[in-house]
């Protein structure tokens, strides 16, 4: 599921100065890279209901590689999906309201934390 009711996709910036911001809000890009695209993940678990969920943020290089602290990258639109062993992520689905509800929150504080880009 595409989340567009935000500011930042098409944002283009200095990874060096993306990655404290998706730090601070608990996304992690760790192997979900290559030289041209990055993919910053947020895990949520519902425990209630035995379901993972992945808020994920989607960049790629405009000018320079990944990871390079220099590279300028372009941030997309964000996504949210259910992670489905051994399947992987599906996106096209409806998504509960309190997964929705923590999206908006983690986003919104990205949102703020970039504007200083």
């Amino acid at each position: 599921m595409k989340l567009t009711d935000y500011n930042f996709p098409e944002k283009e910036l200095k990874f060096g100065n993306l990655l404290p911001v998706m730090d601070e809000f608990g996304f992690v890009h760790a192997e979900q890279w290559d030289y041209e695209r990055v993919m910053f993940d947020y895990k949520m678990l519902d425990e209630r209901v035995n379901a993972t969920y992945y808020l994920r943020v989607p960049a790629y290089a405009v000018e320079g590689d990944i990871p390079g602290e220099d590279t300028i990258v372009k941030l997309m639109t964000p996504i949210v999906g259910r992670h489905y062993y051994p399947h992987g992520v599906e996106y096209d689905e409806e998504m509960p309201s309190k997964v929705l509800n923590k999206c908006a929150t983690k986003l919104k504080g990205i949102e703020e934390g970039l504007k200083g880009f």
